[in-house]
């Protein structure tokens, strides 16, 4: 130390004036100075440390708050587990859609918050964020509280540490569930529409035909009133001629009548006539039929219910339709010997001879055709049954048997009407007309009428 030392104010001392001491103090004092500049650096770096981290601490929670409102504001679910799939962190949709509590969700493998069907997808995910892919685009289902399934659309991958190694994995997943529905309304939507606009156009085919129809069935209904007039008128003349020459032929003959007799073929003309004019009946019956089932689809008429045996009703018809076809199958009834019901009798007699007649045309070709018809009454419902051993009817044209103009049959040999008519007279009627494919091959159509008054 120099020979003059300055004090605490920085005044120096001479040596001789300096007590005795002196300078051991001094040194004192130098070494307490030092500790207080040292002390107040500290203090002063510790200060601005506080500072800093005082300000990292409120941009970490302005981090946070804003990684959090995030979280709440995504309408997409997010989950986020470790390596294991244990679930670290859910947002708020996750919370919502699942229904449980985030208390409860955190902790919990992902596989046991997904569906049944979709519990293995986690391993698979988890597999494929070790192997360091991502995950794109996969449906999962996650369970709801009260055990449904939610539908996502989910996409993942890694969570990295400061080191760059994997440590988890985040899955979002959109719900698709509403998306779905709205899918599917709209293709119900378009189908309906385009349905509709098929019957429209349908509809206004129909209103065409059927004006034509109506004209045609109207101008048809004279010539075979003329028709079936003049051929009763014959009947009865061919009934007057075979009696007179019944009892002309009983007397003596001279040689000249009988050689005319002979030559003429008066015998078998007589003979003839009976099976021609009943023929020509019959013709005339199946012609005033189509021209009847083309009224009915053109016009409202409406027939009034009347009382009559059902039994007889339908052996009539069956030997009606009988008579005209080549192929006579074999007919087996399963019938009451009287049944008295009140109904609409010719809605009910076309309608059968209309399955009967389609009958016979399925068991046409077959080696031994048979047609089986039931009636019975159960639940105060007439029930006739019409069934044959046909080929039955094929899978694709089931839903359309009882369309108009639609028919398996070949040009000429069939409208399309007969079946959509008699749908439509049962149904007036308040009853159906079903069709059904039998066990044992073949097809079963099925008249079901209620009754409103039965005496038999």
């Amino acid at each position: 130390m120099s020979a003059t030392t300055s004090g605490q104010f920085g005044i120096a001392l001479p040596a001789a004036l300096r007590p005795s001491g002196f300078d051991s103090a001094v040194a004192g004092e130098d070494a307490w100075i030092e500790v207080i500049t040292k002390m107040d650096t500290v203090y002063s770096d510790l200060v601005e440390s506080q500072t800093l981290l005082e300000q990292q601490n409120a941009a970490l929670e302005e981090t946070q708050r804003f990684i959090a409102n995030v979280l709440g504001a995504m309408t997409d679910v997010l989950i986020a587990c470790d390596l294991q799939g244990n679930i670290q962190e859910v947002n708020a949709a996750m919370v919502e859609l699942s229904g449980e509590t985030e208390k409860t969700l955190v902790g919990r493998n992902l596989s046991d918050v997904l569906h049944d069907a979709h519990s293995t997808a986690a391993k698979s995910f988890l597999d494929r964020v070790r192997l360091g892919l991502v995950i794109q685009d996969s449906q999962i289902e996650i369970r709801q509280k009260d055990g449904t399934a939610a539908p996502l659309s989910a996409n993942g991958s890694a969570i990295m540490n400061y080191r760059g190694k994997r440590v988890g994995m985040v899955i979002v997943g959109r719900p698709d569930g509403e998306l779905r529905r709205a899918y599917r309304a709209l293709d119900l939507a378009h189908q309906t529409l385009t349905k509709t606009q098929q019957q429209l156009v349908v509809s206004e085919k129909m209103a065409a035909l059927g004006r034509v129809v109506a004209g045609v069935a109207h101008e048809l209904n004279n010539p075979i009133s003329f028709i079936f007039g003049n051929v009763h008128a014959l009947s009865r003349y061919c009934a007057a001629m075979t009696q007179y020459l019944d009892i002309r032929h009983a007397g003596q003959e001279n040689e000249q009548l009988a050689h005319m007799r002979k030559s003429l073929k008066i015998d078998a003309i007589a003979q003839d006539m009976g099976p021609l004019i009943e023929g020509t009946m019959e013709g005339a019956e199946r012609v005033r039929a189509i021209v009847q089932d083309l009224r009915r689809f053109s016009s409202n008429q409406r027939e009034l219910p009347e009382t009559f045996d059902v039994t007889r009703l339908l052996r009539t018809a069956v030997d009606w339709v009988r008579r005209a076809e080549r192929v006579k199958p074999d007919v087996v009834f399963d019938v009451p010997e009287q049944l008295d019901v009140t109904m609409r009798k010719g809605h009910l007699h076309q309608v059968f001879v209309n399955l009967v007649q389609n009958a016979f045309d399925v068991v046409a070709g077959s080696s031994n055709p048979r047609i089986d018809v039931g009636c019975r009454v159960e639940d105060g419902q007439l029930i006739i049954d019409v069934s044959d051993n046909g080929a039955g009817i094929a899978a694709e044209h089931m839903d359309r048997v009882f369309e108009p103009f639609f028919t398996t049959k070949p040009i000429g040999k069939g409208t399309g009407l007969g079946l959509y008519i008699s749908y439509g007279m049962i149904r007036e009627s308040g009853g159906e007309l079903t069709a059904a494919n039998r066990e044992g091959g073949g097809a079963t159509f099925t008249i079901s009428i209620p009754l409103g008054e039965t005496d038999g």
